[in-house]
C-alpha cells in the first residue's frame, strides 16, 4: 500500500480537528486518524477541556465550519466569571467579576464526549481514514525523506502504516514525546481534582437577593465557566448540554497538597474547607456523582514541536498551560494551523523546511507569554483587590495580541509578523513587568476576600468590549498592523495607570521596569472604572 499523506496518532480534539482542517484545505490529502478509544465515547464523563474561548470557538465554529453543531448540540457560553470568596459563605456578599450582558465575540461549553463522537462521524464524512480502537504500538521514524511507520493493533490484528507526515495528538500519553525525549518542566507546579455530576448546578439559586439576581441580562450566571477564587486555588463550574455539570478543583502544589483532595470523599471535604457554600449546594442537590478524577502537575513545556524531519506535536502532546483562561483549545488551533502550513506546503512541492523552526518559534512566544499569567500567581488568586485588576489586565494582553493575529489569520503570514515584531516585544515585555508587579502588589497586600458585594462588569467598558468585538473585523495588511499597534498603546495605557494604583496602595513598590515602558502622554480618563481600583 502506498504512504499515507499524514497519520495522526490520537483521533481526540487535537488529532480529529487536524484531519478536517487538513482535508478542508487540501481535499485529496490522505489522512489516517489513529483513536485508541472505541467510538462512540460516553457524553459528559469523558475529558475535561470543556470550556472554550475566543480563538478556540472561531477555530471550531468558522475555521472549520462546525457552527451549526455547536449553536444546535452544544451550549452558548455566558463569558468567564469570577468570586472571590474564600471561606467567607455567600457569593452575593464577595466580589464578583463578569458580563452582565454577552460580549459581541462570544464562546461555547463543550461536552467532550458528545463533541468528539460528532467530529469523529463529520471526519469519516469528510474523507478523513477515522480507526477508532487502534492502539498504536510503535513508531520508526523515517530519514533522508524515508516514510515514518506506525504500527497500530485494532480488532486483534496488527497493522503497519506508513506515512510522509506523522503528528502526535495523542494526549498525556506523548507518544512522540516519550521516544524522542522532548519532554520538559515549565516551572508551573499545579494539579487538578475533578467529577462531573447529573445535573445542573446553578449558581443563581445560592441567593434570594433581588439585586444580585437582576445584574445580569439574561439571569443565567449558570451558563459561565463560574471560577471560585482563594489563595493558591480556583474552584470551577461548567455546564454541559447533556445535561450534567462539571466541576473541579485546581491548585497549586505548594499550597493545597493533591493528597488532601484525590478523592470524591477528600474533595468535597476541602470544598467544605473552602468554599463551604458550594458544598452545601452540591450536597443539597442530589445530583449523582458520574465521574472522579485527579491529575498531577497538569501543566508541561516541550523542547520542540515541529520538526523539518516531516513529524510534529499538537495539542496536550505537546505543551500545556493551564485551565484558568481555558486556553487549551487556543493552543489547538494554533499548532494545528501551523502544522497544516507545514503539511501543505511540503505536500505542494514547495520547501518547507526553513519554516518549520520559524513557526515553532511563533508558537513557544504565545506559549511562554502565556504562561506568564499563571506561573507563581496562584497564591494572589484570592485577592480581591489586586486579582480583578490582574484579571482585566490579562484580558486586555489576549485581545489585543494573540486573539487579533488567531481571527485575522496571520499567525504564519510572516512579512506581517515580522513587521510587528518591535510591537510584540513590548507587549510582551509589559506582560513581564505586570504580572510581576501584581505579584508582588498582591502579595504584600495580603488580603484572601472582601465582603464588598462589588459588581465589576466587563461589559460595561467601553474599550474593553470593543476589543472583544474588534476581533471580527476584516482588515488588510496595514490596518492590521495599525490596529495592533493601537492595542500595545492601551495596553501602555493601563499599564501606567495600574502601575500608579499599585504605588498609591503599596508605597515604595518596585515598578519591575513598567515605568519606562508606559505611555508618559496616555490620556488622564482612566481606563478602569473607579470600583475596579478603589
Amino acid at each position: 500500500m502506498p504512504a499515507r499523506d499524514v497519520v495522526v496518532l490520537g483521533g481526540g480534539l487535537a488529532g480529529l480537528t487536524l484531519a478536517l482542517q487538513l482535508r478542508q484545505r487540501d481535499p485529496a490529502i490522505d489522512v489516517l486518524v489513529l483513536e485508541r478509544n472505541p467510538h462512540p465515547v460516553a457524553e459528559a464523563a469523558f475529558k475535561v477541556g470543556e470550556s472554550t474561548v475566543e480563538c478556540g470557538a472561531h477555530y471550531f465554529a468558522d475555521v472549520l465550519g462546525l457552527r451549526a453543531h455547536l449553536e444546535r448540540e452544544q451550549l452558548a457560553k455566558f463569558g468567564l466569571r469570577y468570586f472571590f470568596n474564600h471561606r467567607s459563605g455567600a457569593l452575593d456578599r464577595c466580589t464578583e467579576l463578569g458580563v452582565g450582558q454577552g460580549l459581541p465575540t462570544g464562546s461555547f461549553q463543550l461536552d467532550r464526549g458528545r463533541f468528539e463522537n460528532f467530529l469523529g462521524g463529520h471526519a469519516l464524512e469528510q474523507g478523513v481514514d477515522f480507526r477508532d480502537g487502534a492502539r498504536v504500538v510503535g513508531v520508526d521514524m523515517g530519514s533522508g525523506g524515508a516514510p515514518h511507520r506506525v504500527t497500530f493493533e485494532r480488532g486483534g490484528d496488527t497493522h503497519v502504516a506508513e506515512a510522509r507526515w506523522v503528528v502526535d495528538a495523542s494526549g498525556r500519553a506523548g507518544l512522540l514525546k516519550r521516544k524522542l525525549g522532548l519532554a520538559e518542566r515549565n516551572g508551573h507546579d499545579a494539579n487538578a481534582a475533578w467529577w462531573r455530576v447529573d445535573g445542573r448546578i446553578d449558581i443563581n439559586d445560592w441567593s434570594d437577593d433581588p439585586e444580585w439576581l437582576a445584574r445580569c441580562t439574561p439571569p443565567d450566571r449558570w451558563r459561565s465557566t463560574n471560577h471560585l477564587c482563594g489563595p493558591g486555588y480556583w474552584f470551577w463550574l461548567i455546564p454541559l448540554a447533556s445535561g450534567s455539570h462539571s466541576l473541579g478543583i485546581v491548585c497549586d502544589a505548594r499550597m493545597h497538597p493533591l493528597e488532601t483532595m484525590k478523592t470524591h470523599e477528600l474533595a468535597m471535604a476541602w470544598l467544605r474547607d473552602n468554599q463551604p457554600q458550594a458544598a452545601d449546594a452540591l450536597e443539597a442537590s442530589g445530583a449523582k456523582l458520574q465521574d472522579f478524577r485527579f491529575l498531577r502537575g497538569f501543566s508541561h513545556g516541550c523542547r520542540q514541536v515541529f520538526s523539518k524531519e516531516r513529524w510534529a506535536l499538537t495539542g496536550e502532546a505537546g505543551a500545556f498551560l493551564d485551565p484558568f483562561y481555558s486556553p487549551g483549545s487556543d493552543f489547538i488551533a494554533l499548532s494545528n494551523t501551523y502544522v497544516a502550513e507545514l503539511v501543505l506546503a511540503d505536500r505542494a512541492g514547495e520547501p518547507f523546511e526553513a519554516y518549520a523552526p520559524i513557526y515553532e518559534q511563533l508558537y513557544f512566544a504565545f506559549y511562554e507569554n502565556a504562561l506568564a499569567l499563571y506561573r507563581d500567581q496562584y497564591p494572589i488568586f484570592g485577592n480581591a483587590l489586586v486579582m480583578p485588576l490582574k484579571i482585566m489586565w490579562d484580558y486586555a494582553f489576549y485581545w489585543s495580541l494573540l486573539a487579533p493575529v488567531y481571527f485575522g489569520g496571520r499567525q504564519a503570514v510572516l512579512p506581517v509578523m515580522g513587521r510587528l515584531k518591535p510591537v510584540f516585544l513590548l507587549g510582551s515585555a509589559l506582560n513581564a513587568g505586570m504580572q510581576a508587579l501584581l505579584r508582588d502588589w498582591g502579595l504584600r497586600d495580603g488580603r484572601d476576600a472582601m465582603e464588598d458585594g462589588r459588581w465589576l462588569d466587563q461589559h460595561a467598558i467601553d474599550w474593553a468590549r470593543g476589543l472583544n468585538g474588534a476581533l471580527r473585523d476584516e482588515l488588510d495588511d496595514d490596518a492590521f498592523i495599525e490596529r495592533i499597534r493601537a492595542n500595545v498603546a492601551r495596553m501602555r495605557a493601563l499599564a501606567g495607570e495600574l502601575l500608579a494604583q499599585a504605588r498609591r496602595h503599596q508605597p515604595g513598590i518596585a515598578d519591575h521596569g513598567l515605568e519606562a515602558m508606559c505611555d508618559p502622554d496616555a490620556a488622564a480618563e482612566p481606563l478602569l472604572p473607579a470600583n475596579w481600583t478603589l
